[in-house]
Protein backbone atom coordinates (compact mmCIF):
# COMPACT_ATOMS: atom_id res chain seq x y z
CA UNK A 1 0.00 0.00 0.00
CA UNK A 2 0.52 3.44 -0.36
CA UNK A 3 2.67 5.16 2.52
CA UNK A 4 -0.28 7.04 4.47
CA UNK A 5 -3.39 5.23 2.32
CA UNK A 6 -3.94 4.22 5.64
CA UNK A 7 -5.05 7.37 7.30
CA UNK A 8 -6.67 8.45 3.83
CA UNK A 9 -8.52 5.50 3.85
CA UNK A 10 -10.02 6.35 7.22
CA UNK A 11 -11.44 9.84 6.12
CA UNK A 12 -12.66 8.40 2.99
CA UNK A 13 -14.72 5.83 4.21
CA UNK A 14 -16.15 8.75 6.08
CA UNK A 15 -16.79 11.22 3.40
CA UNK A 16 -18.34 7.91 1.33
CA UNK A 17 -20.11 7.01 4.49
CA UNK A 18 -21.92 10.63 4.85
CA UNK A 19 -22.69 9.81 0.97
CA UNK A 20 -25.39 7.53 2.33
CA UNK A 21 -26.18 9.41 5.17
CA UNK A 22 -24.56 7.56 7.58
CA UNK A 23 -22.28 7.83 10.63
CA UNK A 24 -19.20 5.89 11.35
CA UNK A 25 -21.17 3.69 13.85
CA UNK A 26 -24.24 2.84 11.38
CA UNK A 27 -23.85 -0.47 9.84
CA UNK A 28 -23.24 0.07 5.80
CA UNK A 29 -24.98 -1.80 3.11
CA UNK A 30 -22.04 -2.13 0.47
CA UNK A 31 -25.56 -3.18 -2.48
CA UNK A 32 -26.71 0.56 -1.43
CA UNK A 33 -23.51 2.14 -2.11
CA UNK A 34 -23.79 0.63 -5.63
CA UNK A 35 -26.65 1.80 -5.82
CA UNK A 36 -25.57 5.67 -4.92
CA UNK A 37 -22.80 4.99 -7.99
CA UNK A 38 -24.85 3.68 -10.45
CA UNK A 39 -23.39 0.37 -10.17
CA UNK A 40 -25.14 -3.00 -11.29
CA UNK A 41 -24.77 -6.06 -9.14
CA UNK A 42 -25.04 -8.80 -11.29
CA UNK A 43 -25.39 -12.61 -9.92
CA UNK A 44 -23.12 -15.28 -11.52
CA UNK A 45 -26.13 -17.39 -12.42
CA UNK A 46 -27.45 -14.37 -14.62
CA UNK A 47 -24.67 -14.97 -16.92
CA UNK A 48 -26.38 -18.17 -18.10
CA UNK A 49 -28.28 -15.64 -20.27
CA UNK A 50 -25.71 -14.03 -21.99
CA UNK A 51 -24.16 -17.19 -23.24
CA UNK A 52 -22.03 -18.50 -20.41
CA UNK A 53 -21.85 -22.33 -20.12
CA UNK A 54 -23.64 -23.90 -17.70
CA UNK A 55 -20.55 -25.96 -16.98
CA UNK A 56 -18.59 -22.89 -16.18
CA UNK A 57 -21.07 -21.75 -13.94
CA UNK A 58 -21.19 -25.00 -11.92
CA UNK A 59 -17.57 -24.67 -11.25
CA UNK A 60 -17.66 -21.47 -9.77
CA UNK A 61 -20.94 -22.08 -8.15
CA UNK A 62 -20.55 -25.77 -7.01
CA UNK A 63 -17.46 -27.32 -7.26
CA UNK A 64 -14.80 -24.43 -6.73
CA UNK A 65 -16.94 -21.77 -5.22
CA UNK A 66 -13.98 -20.42 -3.06
CA UNK A 67 -12.06 -19.43 -6.19
CA UNK A 68 -14.14 -16.59 -7.35
CA UNK A 69 -15.98 -14.02 -4.87
CA UNK A 70 -17.16 -11.31 -7.41
CA UNK A 71 -15.23 -9.06 -10.05
CA UNK A 72 -15.78 -5.77 -11.23
CA UNK A 73 -15.73 -5.68 -15.38
CA UNK A 74 -15.62 -2.85 -17.54
CA UNK A 75 -18.52 -1.98 -19.73
CA UNK A 76 -18.39 0.53 -22.01
CA UNK A 77 -18.01 3.78 -20.11
CA UNK A 78 -18.93 2.47 -16.84
CA UNK A 79 -18.41 -1.28 -15.46
CA UNK A 80 -20.68 -3.91 -13.49
CA UNK A 81 -19.89 -6.37 -10.41
CA UNK A 82 -20.34 -10.09 -11.50
CA UNK A 83 -20.76 -11.54 -7.90
CA UNK A 84 -20.89 -15.37 -6.74
CA UNK A 85 -24.28 -15.78 -4.99
CA UNK A 86 -23.06 -19.07 -3.06
CA UNK A 87 -21.22 -17.50 -0.45
CA UNK A 88 -22.67 -16.76 2.93
CA UNK A 89 -24.27 -13.11 3.09
CA UNK A 90 -21.56 -11.76 5.31
CA UNK A 91 -18.74 -12.90 2.60
CA UNK A 92 -20.84 -11.28 -0.06
CA UNK A 93 -21.12 -8.00 1.70
CA UNK A 94 -17.54 -8.23 2.26
CA UNK A 95 -16.25 -8.63 -1.43
CA UNK A 96 -19.39 -6.14 -2.56
CA UNK A 97 -17.62 -3.67 0.03
CA UNK A 98 -13.92 -4.87 -1.43
CA UNK A 99 -15.18 -4.04 -5.25
CA UNK A 100 -16.53 -0.89 -4.46
CA UNK A 101 -13.56 0.40 -2.80
CA UNK A 102 -11.68 -0.27 -6.16
CA UNK A 103 -14.64 1.83 -7.57
CA UNK A 104 -14.51 4.24 -5.04
CA UNK A 105 -10.85 4.41 -5.20
CA UNK A 106 -10.84 5.06 -9.45
CA UNK A 107 -8.66 1.92 -9.58
CA UNK A 108 -7.83 1.25 -13.30
CA UNK A 109 -8.50 -2.44 -14.71
CA UNK A 110 -5.47 -3.92 -15.46
CA UNK A 111 -5.14 -7.62 -16.88
CA UNK A 112 -6.39 -9.72 -14.49
CA UNK A 113 -4.54 -13.32 -13.50
CA UNK A 114 -7.27 -16.37 -12.97
CA UNK A 115 -5.75 -19.34 -10.88
CA UNK A 116 -6.61 -21.57 -8.33
CA UNK A 117 -7.22 -19.28 -5.75
CA UNK A 118 -9.13 -16.94 -8.05
CA UNK A 119 -9.11 -13.48 -9.86
CA UNK A 120 -6.08 -11.58 -8.94
CA UNK A 121 -5.12 -7.76 -10.04
CA UNK A 122 -1.36 -8.21 -11.47
CA UNK A 123 -0.81 -5.30 -8.45
CA UNK A 124 -1.15 -6.54 -5.20
CA UNK A 125 -0.97 -3.25 -3.65
CA UNK A 126 -4.08 -2.70 -5.45
CA UNK A 127 -5.88 -5.65 -3.95
CA UNK A 128 -4.54 -4.61 -0.66
CA UNK A 129 -5.82 -0.99 -0.93
CA UNK A 130 -9.34 -2.19 -1.84
CA UNK A 131 -9.20 -4.89 1.01
CA UNK A 132 -8.09 -1.90 3.54
CA UNK A 133 -10.93 0.44 2.15
CA UNK A 134 -13.52 -2.35 2.06
CA UNK A 135 -13.23 -2.80 5.68
CA UNK A 136 -13.04 0.65 6.46
CA UNK A 137 -16.21 0.99 5.00
CA UNK A 138 -17.72 -2.22 6.97
CA UNK A 139 -16.00 -0.92 10.19
CA UNK A 140 -14.87 2.41 10.34
CA UNK A 141 -11.91 3.31 12.71
CA UNK A 142 -14.20 4.81 15.21
CA UNK A 143 -16.46 1.73 15.17
CA UNK A 144 -13.72 -0.41 15.84
CA UNK A 145 -12.27 1.77 18.85
CA UNK A 146 -15.44 1.94 20.16
CA UNK A 147 -16.07 -1.22 20.33
CA UNK A 148 -12.73 -1.89 21.40
CA UNK A 149 -13.40 0.27 24.23
CA UNK A 150 -16.66 -0.96 25.38
CA UNK A 151 -14.36 -4.76 25.39
CA UNK A 152 -16.87 -5.91 22.43
CA UNK A 153 -15.59 -9.43 21.18
CA UNK A 154 -14.81 -10.29 17.74
CA UNK A 155 -18.59 -12.31 17.21
CA UNK A 156 -19.93 -9.02 19.08
CA UNK A 157 -18.27 -6.84 16.41
CA UNK A 158 -19.26 -8.90 13.57
CA UNK A 159 -23.29 -9.58 14.30
CA UNK A 160 -23.36 -5.70 15.27
CA UNK A 161 -21.85 -4.49 11.59
CA UNK A 162 -23.56 -7.60 10.11
CA UNK A 163 -19.77 -9.00 8.64
CA UNK A 164 -18.37 -12.53 9.46
CA UNK A 165 -15.75 -13.26 12.72
CA UNK A 166 -12.73 -13.12 10.48
CA UNK A 167 -13.36 -9.43 9.19
CA UNK A 168 -14.29 -8.01 12.91
CA UNK A 169 -11.35 -9.79 13.91
CA UNK A 170 -9.41 -7.94 10.85
CA UNK A 171 -10.94 -4.79 11.55
CA UNK A 172 -10.48 -4.37 15.59
CA UNK A 173 -7.10 -6.02 15.44
CA UNK A 174 -5.19 -4.86 12.33
CA UNK A 175 -6.84 -0.87 12.57
CA UNK A 176 -4.69 -0.91 15.96
CA UNK A 177 -8.43 -0.24 18.14
CA UNK A 178 -7.59 -2.65 20.56
CA UNK A 179 -4.52 -1.41 21.08
CA UNK A 180 -5.50 1.59 21.45
CA UNK A 181 -7.96 0.96 24.03
CA UNK A 182 -5.54 -1.07 26.08
CA UNK A 183 -3.26 1.66 26.09
CA UNK A 184 -6.04 3.98 27.49
CA UNK A 185 -7.02 1.40 30.30
CA UNK A 186 -3.04 1.15 31.41
CA UNK A 187 -2.97 4.63 31.16
CA UNK A 188 -6.17 5.36 33.04
CA UNK A 189 -5.14 3.05 35.92
CA UNK A 190 -2.17 4.95 36.91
Amino acid sequence: MRRGFKTAAKKLALEVRGELELSAYDVLDPYGLAKLYGIRICPIDALRASGTSAESLKYFMKHRPQVFDAAVVPAGNGCFIIENVVHALTRRRATISHEMAHIVLEHEFTATLVNSDGCRTVKSDIEDEATWLGGELLIPYEAALAAARAGKTDAEVAEEYNVSVRLAAMRMNASGARTVAERERRYRRR
